[in-house]
């Protein structure tokens, strides 16, 4: 994938295979993972994680950044919605962590400034950004991953990076620019 727009414009055709396995691998286990957390049933998590990614699949078309927003709140309000939908057919509303109403918890999901709904996007935009970096690494040198991964993740200062792998706090700097120019053009549309 070598930026999310061409990614969600492959999306826009449902015979790209390559685009929705993609999908799948970055957004399946976000979501598998977020439902678990939120105490679903083993069982019930690979079926919803199913039915959203097939609504995203006969949806996609209405996707438009400028008028729906993030890619990454239009999955939630489908992943709310298939989960909801999924205990309505299962004729069932199981206790949300904590022993609350699911349904109040589902609720606080789709208003945008409650702390379950900043949860999901700082979840979403972590998962996101950890699949993406993983995309884009082969694109770099070892000693250019080594630096940034130094400088940027673990936050060692760029003197004490350049020290270690023997080059100059500027290729540190240069390094830790590249990196995230990449991971800004894969990120744009995902992560807001």
């Amino acid at each position: 994938m070598d930026t999310s727009a061409s990614f969600l414009d492959a999306l826009q055709s449902a015979s790209n295979e390559d685009a929705w396995r993609t999908l799948d691998e970055a957004y399946g286990p976000l979501i598998r993972g977020w439902l678990q957390r939120q105490g679903a049933d083993w069982a019930d998590t690979d079926d919803v994680v199913q039915e959203v990614m097939l609504v995203v699949a006969r949806r996609f078309g209405d996707f438009h950044r400028q008028r729906t927003g993030a890619f990454r709140s239009w999955l939630k309000t489908i992943a709310v919605n298939c989960l909801r939908d999924h205990w309505r057919r299962q004729k069932r509303t199981p206790k949300a962590p904590g022993g609350s109403d699911f349904g109040e918890m589902l609720a606080q999901l789709e208003d945008p400034h409650s702390g379950i709904s900043k949860q999901w996007d700082r979840e979403h935009d972590r998962h996101v950004t950890e699949y993406l970096l993983r995309q884009i690494q082969p694109q770099f040198t070892p000693q250019t991953w080594s630096a940034f991964q130094s400088f940027a993740l673990e936050g060692k200062s760029a003197d004490q990076t350049a020290q270690e792998l023997q080059i100059t706090p500027n290729a540190v700097f240069i390094a830790k620019s590249r990196v995230m120019a990449s991971l800004r053009r894969a990120g744009r549309g995902l992560i807001d």
